[in-house]
């Protein structure tokens, strides 16, 4: 998996735009952060998931997937190792990332269709 792509990958997500923080590429909907990329460094991406999300996919994914080291990864924050994941499953870890943060009125919209 490419930078580019993980970045077309969580662009293609409603209302999703391209930040930066602390030196690295962010996406957020609605201010709020669901993912981004080169932290710990450009091997790396992250989600922003739930403890429990996290401990599903790191036990279900190991080579894709580990906490954020400290703190953030403890509430959720887990990285993805872009050489070993594939396109449907890092879609699917955006998805449920994006889903975490978005506003609340941006889900109900989505949900009525």
């Amino acid at each position: 998996m490419s930078k580019a792509r993980f970045r077309q990958a969580a662009l293609a997500l409603p209302g999703a735009i391209e930040g930066a923080h602390h030196g690295h590429a962010d996406f957020r909907v609605g201010k709020r952060v669901f993912a981004s990329l080169g932290y710990p460094d450009d091997e790396w991406g992250m989600v922003k998931l739930t403890p429990e999300q996290q401990v599903l996919l790191v036990d279900t994914e190991p080579e894709m997937f580990r906490p954020v080291p400290g703190a953030w990864g403890r509430n959720g924050s887990t990285n993805v190792r872009l050489v070993k994941i594939d396109q449907i499953t890092l879609r699917s870890a955006l998805r449920m990332a994006w889903r975490n943060v978005a506003p609340k009125s941006l889900l109900a919209s989505l949900d009525k269709r």
